[in-house]
């Protein structure tokens, strides 16, 4: 496939990236840091061997300007585009954003406006071409509101919310909506915070969502155990959530 992604230059994309470029994906790379990724051009390149295509092109999600020219040059290096993935996102514990009303902004621009904004420009990019895959990541913290991820859960929310309304308006038109429901995950995002039951790896996580990709399954929960999980979580009534600590 030729695919965008947007993130592929630490955890959960990182580990993404690499799955796809092994099995011979044509990648575009999307990122903010310059010296990252040439580090992650450098590696991919590595691993895919003699004949792997890969580059990269700046792209920052806090950067809505970026997103329309950053896509249109990736689609011409790939000489096509199949695929867009989009792993990048902001976070924060809820104190962090209590304390900190710019960060608090910045998460929750970052994680729904800009992101549905990037993913506008795919979606339109994918369609003219007869369709393709849009695979985003979201959270399990979208799927109920919880005391330690208000702000951050919220923008979750949103953007889950917006996937699944893409799948229902343009599945039929060749537009498979992917989106993807990570639990915990140890990366270098969760790096310092207590690890629940259930905590998945980089490597497991993207094996799970390649295989999404691949089969166009509308919601991914990775590790798969997280959608039980939350299945128990969303029954709960208000009063048991009032006193929940998770």
């Amino acid at each position: 496939m030729k695919i965008a992604i947007l993130g592929a230059t630490r955890g959960m994309g990182r580990s993404l990236a690499r799955l796809m470029i092994e099995r011979g994906d044509r990648l575009v790379l999307l990122g903010r840091d310059p010296k990252e990724l040439d580090k992650s051009v450098a590696d991919l390149a590595a691993r895919g061997g003699a004949g792997a295509r890969v580059s990269h092109v700046p792209c920052d999600l806090a950067k809505p300007e970026m997103f329309e020219p950053a896509l249109e040059q990736a689609e011409k290096r790939l000489e096509g585009l199949d695929c867009v993935v989009v792993t990048a996102g902001l976070f924060g514990t809820q104190d962090e954003l209590e304390a900190d009303s710019a960060r608090a902004r910045d998460v929750l621009t970052v994680d729904f406006t800009n992101t549905v904004l990037f993913c506008e420009e795919a979606r339109k990019r994918l369609l003219a071409r007869g369709g393709g895959t849009l695979c985003v990541f979201s959270s399990v913290a979208g799927d109920k509101s919880r005391k330690p991820v208000v702000l951050y859960g919220a923008a979750k929310a949103g953007l889950s919310a917006y996937l699944e309304g893409l799948d229902y308006r343009f599945r039929a038109q060749g537009l498979k909506t992917v989106c993807v429901k990570p639990g915990f995950v140890r990366t270098g995002m969760t790096e310092g915070l207590k690890a629940p039951p259930f905590a998945g790896e980089a490597d497991e996580v993207a094996e799970t969502v390649l295989k999404g990709i691949d089969d166009g399954t509308p919601v991914v929960y990775a590790p798969p155990i997280w959608r039980w999980v939350m299945t128990a979580v969303k029954a709960l009534p208000r009063f048991a959530m009032r006193r929940a600590k998770f």
